[in-house]
């Protein structure tokens, strides 16, 4: 059983947690520079639905861990603590933070708000980057597991 939840686990994250990572990085940029809001508004679409798929990636991984014995291991808990952190900063930050410059796409005026999308997106570029390095920290977690005896 521990064999299919990991690769359940593993599918998961890839197919859920990787577009959101893309598309969440991409998206900055792109409305910084004002191409038709229809591409930040797919981007953020994506963001969205794949976020609701990628809750399965700690409930499988939850799953793994009690399959294999691990759950109090730390680098296990330390994984579900960033995985929580990154789920935060993705559905308190990086999801209001597009939402709020596909509003301000649709209603500019002037420089000054030109400045303030500018503002905005660097912003959220921030936040992208702060959840990609949570997910690479994970990852790394995942595969290098302190104090397993695999020798991995």
């Amino acid at each position: 059983m521990a064999k299919l939840f990991l690769s359940l686990h593993v599918l998961a994250a890839i197919l859920a947690i990787g577009p959101i990572t893309v598309a969440a990085s991409m998206f900055p940029r792109l409305a910084r520079t004002a191409p038709p809001a229809e591409t930040p508004a797919l981007l953020h679409k994506i963001c969205r639905s794949y976020a609701y798929v990628g809750a399965a990636v700690p409930v499988l991984g939850i799953a793994t861990g009690a399959a294999l014995g691990v759950l109090s291991d730390a680098w296990l808990v330390v994984s579900i603590v960033l995985t929580g952190v990154a789920a935060g900063v993705l559905v308190a930050v990086i999801l209001p933070g597009q939402g709020e410059l596909l509003e301000g796409l649709e209603g500019e005026e002037g420089a000054v708000a030109g400045e303030e999308r500018r503002a905005a997106g660097a912003r959220l570029a921030m936040a992208t980057g702060v959840f990609n390095l949570l997910w690479a920290a994970v990852v790394v977690l995942m595969i290098v597991r302190p104090g397993s005896t695999t020798g991995a």
